[in-house]
């Protein structure tokens, strides 16, 4: 039997993992009927079928799942060594995917990232903003970014940022109309705008603490987002309270666009870490990304 073409082979294990024609698809920059066409095209050279095809899913047969098990690692491991070739460019070059909220994502990295690169032109950066918990050696991500106190223990984790503080704002014109609130439990007779997070399964429950007392709150409003944006206008048109990373809100406070309330409530805590897999043989373009990202405040 000839031996198989190293792409297809990379075609399945990606068909494979995904269990999605459309996500391998878009995950090899290739269309769905190219990527159907180069499984088949595999199977029939193999002589049996390797995935079982459905109008919702894709998943491997016996067959399938073996090949996946034994030939999956040393792909995985072919395409580490093709990145540490780049240690012998005259300059850092590769392609990076980090996963990451849309606050750190704008705030820590994007910075880092536009004095970067200029200097740096081979290397290729890929972003996916998501608020999940994603696990990013099953995904095949480079790296995440979580809060100090969600990175997995078995991950090292850089910290790429200072620590933190929520801020609960509201506009002048709200609180015209509305008496401030002096602990967090007044908040349940405001109009609050709500944060739906997938890490939470709904609404986000705004987290208090004092002198060692920690409160979660569960809020009510007319409006629920899953951005910081939306909410930072909604609290500026006057439409509710919003609670929001503080960076986010200063030039407003500074302003007087937004009112700040419950200050004593909101302590600090860990900022963000950039975490990847201990094993990972770090290419010379993540190691000038890591040190790019570094706080060294």
């Amino acid at each position: 039997m000839p031996r198989q073409p190293i792409n297809d082979l990379a075609a399945f294990i990606a068909v494979a993992r995904q269990q999605s024609f459309t996500k391998a698809a878009a995950k090899l920059g290739v269309s769905q009927s190219a990527l159907s066409h180069t499984i088949t095209g595999l199977e029939k050279r193999l002589g049996v079928r390797l995935l079982t095809r459905n109008t919702r899913s894709v998943s491997t047969t016996q067959a399938g799942e073996r090949l996946l098990q034994n030939v999956g690692p040393h792909m995985d491991e072919i395409e580490s060594e093709l990145v540490a070739l780049s240690e012998f460019r005259d300059k850092p070059a590769g392609a990076i995917r980090i996963t990451a909220a849309e606050h750190p994502a704008n705030g820590v990295i994007w910075p880092a990232l536009a004095k970067l690169l200029p200097d740096y032109p081979d290397i290729y950066v890929e972003i996916i903003v998501d608020y999940g918990l994603t696990d990013i050696v099953a995904e095949r991500y480079d790296a995440g970014v979580r809060l100090g106190e969600q990175v997995a223990k078995d991950m090292i984790a850089v910290r790429i940022g200072p620590d933190m503080r929520m801020a609960a704002v509201g506009s002048p014109a709200y609180f015209a109309r509305h008496p401030k609130p002096v602990a967090p439990h007044d908040l349940t007779v405001h109009s609050c705008i709500n944060m739906r997070l997938p890490t939470h399964g709904g609404i986000y429950a705004w987290e208090f603490e004092k002198d060692g007392h920690e409160l979660r709150v569960r809020v009510e409003g007319q409006l629920a987002f899953n951005n910081i944006a939306l909410r930072l206008n909604a609290a500026l048109e006057g439409l509710g309270l919003a609670y929001l990373p503080e960076d986010v809100v200063g030039d407003d406070l500074r302003s007087g666009r937004l009112v700040r309330v419950l200050e004593d409530w909101c302590p600090p805590f860990p900022g963000y870490h950039l975490y990847y897999p201990s094993r990972r043989q770090a290419s010379a373009a993540f190691a000038v990304l890591v040190n790019a990202l570094r706080y060294r405040g």
